[in-house]
């Protein structure tokens, strides 16, 4: 088998169709004035029950078919050396964004322009539309800054911020939410102010701006919004963790707060992670010590929660909240033993 000729910059030879038709061809005719010449069996057309073609007319006609072949091969090969506006654009497939903490994805209808992206502090010229009544964003045009405000205290505003730090400027998409149903919605970033990463902030800055948002997730916990008081202190948490060591100690009340909502939230085991924070900081921290044993009894750790509410009388005797739950974890106890007992019974009985 031949190899094709190749130039000198590594493109096939488009000429190559041209030579083979030609080597081709002239195999043919070779072919067609051999078989001309050789005489013709009529038994072998009268044991296969039909005629025979002329083979020098079918090979006639495979020369056609060739010529016709290399023409085409022609064609294609001035088309696809032909002008760039001539050939038709790809079709630019819609893009997805997986939020990294799995709260929603982004589904990207029309591409922005640059690379820089929303940081702390930018304004955003935003169009929200699709959201939902009571999301605290309105819906239309409106202008929101990075990092401020309260439209990032409900749900809805925190996962906005998410997808504006994502995006580029003049960017459409769509907001999905796993387990969500009805239509998407959808936001667009028509432009955006210079805003800064939390890096270049000063640490004075961070610790002013920390500060900020304790007290108004204090604010909210006082008004029934754990939630949005979480948020609140996860957000002051995040700045303070850039700190150069030891750090802030505004992060051991940071994180026994957010203990307290995680518990009103129903989730025992990341207050029992935020009381560790503070421990490791404060082993004697009776808030810390108190959630953590509540945390524990919601997870069934009994014997763990005994140990942190006694830590705690230890030191506070006439603490009414631990001395009830230890109460509570005394019972618990008693029930799970006696459940316990009856089961060896039916076994063993």
């Amino acid at each position: 088998m031949e190899t094709p000729p190749v130039n000198p910059l590594g493109e096939k030879n488009i000429s190559q169709p041209q030579q083979q038709w030609k080597k081709n061809s002239q195999k043919i005719l070779d072919s067609t004035t051999q078989i001309r010449q050789q005489p013709q069996d009529p038994s072998t057309e009268l044991l296969e029950g039909r005629v025979s073609p002329d083979p020098a007319g079918q090979i006639l006609e495979n020369l056609q078919e060739i010529e016709k072949l290399a023409v085409g091969r022609e064609g294609d090969s001035d088309k696809s050396h032909g002008p760039a506006s001539e050939m038709p654009e790809p079709l630019q497939a819609s893009e997805l964004w997986y939020c990294p903490d799995g709260s929603f994805v982004k589904k990207i209808l029309i591409h922005g322009h640059g690379l820089d992206k929303p940081k702390l502090g930018s304004r955003c010229r935003v169009q929200v539309l699709g959201f939902p009544l009571g999301s605290g964003l309105p819906e239309g045009w409106t202008e929101l800054t990075m990092g401020l405000g309260p439209w990032r205290e409900e749900t809805w505003g925190e996962l906005v911020e998410k997808c504006l730090e994502s995006m580029c400027q003049g960017e459409e998409a769509e907001l999905q939410l796993p387990g969500r149903s009805g239509p998407p919605v959808r936001l667009k970033l028509a432009s955006f102010t210079q805003g800064r990463d939390s890096w270049e902030l000063e640490p004075t800055e961070k610790e002013a701006l920390a500060r900020e948002e304790r007290a108004r997730g204090t604010e909210l916990f006082r008004a029934g919004n754990p939630e949005g008081a979480a948020r609140c202190y996860g957000r002051a948490l995040r700045l303070l963790l850039t700190l150069p060591p030891p750090g802030s100690p505004e992060r051991t009340v940071l994180h026994a707060n957010l203990a307290a909502c995680q518990l009103l939230l129903g989730q025992p085991h990341l207050a029992a992670q935020s009381c560790d924070r503070v421990l490791e900081r404060e082993p004697g921290h009776l808030k810390a010590l108190y959630r953590r044993g509540v945390a524990q009894a919601a997870l069934g750790n009994l014997d763990k929660a005994t140990a942190d509410l006694k830590k705690v009388l230890a030191v506070d005797p006439k603490n009414r909240a631990a001395q009830e739950e230890l109460g509570k974890v005394i019972i618990q106890g008693k029930k799970q033993d006696a459940g316990l007992a009856q089961g060896l019974r039916k076994m063993f009985g």
